[in-house]
């Protein structure tokens, strides 16, 4: 190999592993965006208007499943999400209201538009399955949790229980399957298993559950933009 040719692959070499540098350092700079951004002043108001039984304080902790849920779809590489919790569900739908400031908010912290796609549980629809799978692997990931035998649940998927949401999402971390059970607090209220994103019994598939052979299927993957369809499209 002559000495043109090796400084034609020592530069290659070089570029690829700053573009690489680069990617990494835009997506820390886009989730530290997530962390840190202020939300519109008056917005936690326009969530007590829609659930007047939350405090200032439980406000701010829906907040924060919000933030969990954005960190979800950046990190999951900008491909298609679903929202499990009906208030921060809420939340989001009023943060869209403020149209400027969402958009320059998902130019930020996506390079995209993010759209709207209503809460879901696992279900029927592949799509929106392969969504909570993907949001329930990064929760997981960012608590330290095992999305595989979790031992607790995600901020994202218990608020709906801990605010006692009355049309919320209950979820335990493994209980076999979505199942009806009564206790005091919820008669009758349908109870969803962190342990089911794991299973093929839904739809026949585990897609969107790590993500595999993405650029990175445990940590931070995601890349500098974001690929692929956003949330709702």
């Amino acid at each position: 190999m002559g000495t043109s040719t090796i400084a034609i692959v020592v530069a290659a070499i070089a570029s690829a592993m700053a573009v690489a540098l680069w990617l990494r350092w835009k997506r820390a700079a886009r989730a530290e965006f997530i962390r840190t951004y202020t939300f519109p002043k008056g917005l936690f108001d326009k969530l007590r208007e829609r659930r007047p039984q939350l405090s200032l304080k439980d406000c701010q902790l829906v907040g924060h499943a919000l933030r969990q849920f954005f960190l979800a779809y950046l990190r999951g590489g900008c491909r298609y999400v679903s929202m499990p919790s009906q208030v921060t569900d809420d939340l989001w739908h009023e943060l869209i209201l403020y149209t400027k400031g969402y958009e320059f908010f998902c130019k930020r912290a996506f390079g995209r538009f993010l759209h709207h796609s209503p809460a879901a549980v696992l279900g029927s629809r592949r799509e929106s399955n392969e969504g909570l799978r993907r949001v329930w692997w990064r929760a997981c990931i960012d608590e330290n949790i095992n999305p595989r035998k979790p031992t607790r649940l995600p901020l994202l998927f218990a608020i709906d229980a801990k605010l006692n949401i009355p049309d919320g999402f209950r979820y335990l971390t493994d209980c076999g399957g979505p199942k009806r059970r009564e206790n005091q607090a919820d008669r009758g209220a349908a109870i969803y298993c962190g342990g089911d994103f794991s299973s093929t019994g839904f739809d026949g598939t585990t897609d969107g559950f790590g993500d595999a052979g993405s650029a990175d299927a445990t940590a931070d993957a995601g890349g500098g933009g974001c690929g692929g369809g956003c949330g709702g499209d």
